[in-house]
């Protein structure tokens, strides 16, 4: 396989100061690429700003010969920082929505402040950012887009209940862009990465943090994001040198017929075949579910029109 290079891209990394988001921003720079490097500088709780991370990550990328500008805004107003990118470079080719805090809690003693902020740092932000983007890579016929979710949006996490959600969100954002751009050659990908960072050097000893190095989630964005790749709307789960591909499945579930009435005790009286997943199948869009039906209801809602 040929070596992916990105000798006339830009790349747009949010939260790329440190751990993951530099570890992105450097290689992109590596292969070629022109970046925005964006980091507010807060706090792992989102408090606070500060230019000295996005400068320090481009001077790094500037003493290796690489071409790099720094950011300093907050993904909450990512059309700014989408405008860095044109005003500097004139396009926008990747983005990487990398950005994120944590603000941990039961949901019994969570806050409305920690659930708000939450959702402005990864959902609006990522929101921002990607539909300020999404135009230039339209009209250019071209664009890579990552989503960064979490095992806490794909399974939950007790304490978690803003950042799990907020993740999950990410996740439908994630597969419904990469319908919509996929005729545009706009890929978009969702990964679930396990990587140490600030946000778990404080729970994780040094062998671990060792072991979940961002550098070995950094070539599974490399890939997804390259000219030649043509896989969209995937889900990834990657750390410590594993990457695989996660999919929903559905059991084959039990119909009762639409020519009778049903009941919750029917419902219970089946349950065990509801919940049977000896038969099952992968769950993997809408016009899926709506066969599923069809199959075991004998109705095709899919031809259906009013």
């Amino acid at each position: 396989m040929s070596d992916i290079k990105f000798f006339d891209k830009v790349v747009i990394v949010t939260g790329a100061g440190g751990g993951l988001g530099r570890a992105y921003a450097l290689e992109f720079a590596k292969r070629g690429a022109r970046v925005v490097v964006n980091d507010l500088g807060g706090s792992g709780a989102g408090e606070g700003a500060s230019s000295s991370a996005a400068d320090q990550v481009v001077a790094e990328i500037k003493a290796f010969g690489g071409d790099a500008v720094a950011n300093y805004d907050s993904v909450e107003f990512g059309e700014k920082i989408v405008q860095t990118a044109i005003d500097n470079f004139g396009r926008v080719d990747i983005l990487v929505n990398n950005a994120g805090i944590l603000r941990d809690s039961s949901f019994t003693k969570m806050s409305d402040t920690d659930w708000e902020l939450i959702y402005k740092v990864h959902v609006d932000g990522a929101y921002k950012l990607t539909k300020a983007a999404w135009p230039y890579m339209v009209n250019q016929g071209f664009g890579r887009v990552i989503f960064t979710t979490s095992a806490a949006g794909i399974y939950g996490n007790f304490g978690q209940a803003n950042y799990s959600s907020a993740k999950s969100a990410l996740l439908g954002l994630g597969k419904t862009l990469a319908i919509e751009g996929a005729r545009k050659n706009v890929h978009v990908n969702v990964i679930a990465p396990i990587a140490g960072s600030r946000l778990t050097e404080t729970i994780w000893g040094e062998e671990i943090l060792k072991a979940t190095s961002p550098d070995y989630v950094v070539p599974l964005v490399v890939k997804l994001c390259a000219e030649e790749n043509k896989d969209t709307g995937g889900v990834y789960e990657v750390g410590a040198s594993w990457f695989a591909k996660v999919r929903v499945e559905r059991s084959e579930g039990y119909a009762f017929g639409v020519d009778k009435d049903v009941s919750a005790e029917d419902v219970a009286s089946k349950w065990d075949d509801i919940c049977d997943f000896s038969n099952a199948a992968p769950a993997e869009s809408i016009v899926s579910t709506f066969n599923a039906v069809g199959k075991m209801v004998g109705i095709d809602l899919l031809a259906a029109k009013k």
